[in-house]
């Protein structure tokens, strides 16, 4: 389109924690946050929402395999014609209409992405 600019996607410095607060692994990784001084923000997505177009730049990153979360009771629970043919569009149009159906808990951070919880890899992107 004439005149217009990519402009890349830059993560904010501090690391923006992605969830639901009474999820328990949620709770685990504010605990694991807060034990290491690490400073962060909190977006609620019962209350919030998901943006569709961050979700894309999710899925971007990390393939919408990792972002989607398939085990839990929202997905499951969805009806077989909008689990079945899954693709990244069909993937990131069921994770903005249900949030519960994306993996927890999602991190950006000036380094990137982190989806899932993983101490070992939070230390070594985090720290």
């Amino acid at each position: 389109m004439p005149g217009s600019a990519h402009i890349p996607y830059h993560a904010p410095m501090q690391p923006t924690l992605y969830g639901i607060p009474n999820c328990d692994t949620v709770k685990k990784a504010r605990a694991w946050l807060d034990q290491h001084g690490i400073a962060y923000a909190f977006h609620d997505y019962k209350k919030q929402g998901a943006d569709p177009a961050q979700l894309v730049r999710w899925v971007e990153e990390a393939g919408w395999e990792t972002v989607l979360n398939r085990r839990g009771t929202t997905f499951r629970g969805l009806p077989e014609s909008d689990k079945q043919d899954l693709d990244a569009g069909k993937a990131v149009a069921l994770m903005a209409a249900n949030p519960s159906c994306i993996k927890r808990p999602v991190v950006e951070h000036a380094g990137g992405l982190l989806v899932g919880f993983d101490p070992a890899r939070w230390d070594q992107a985090l720290r």
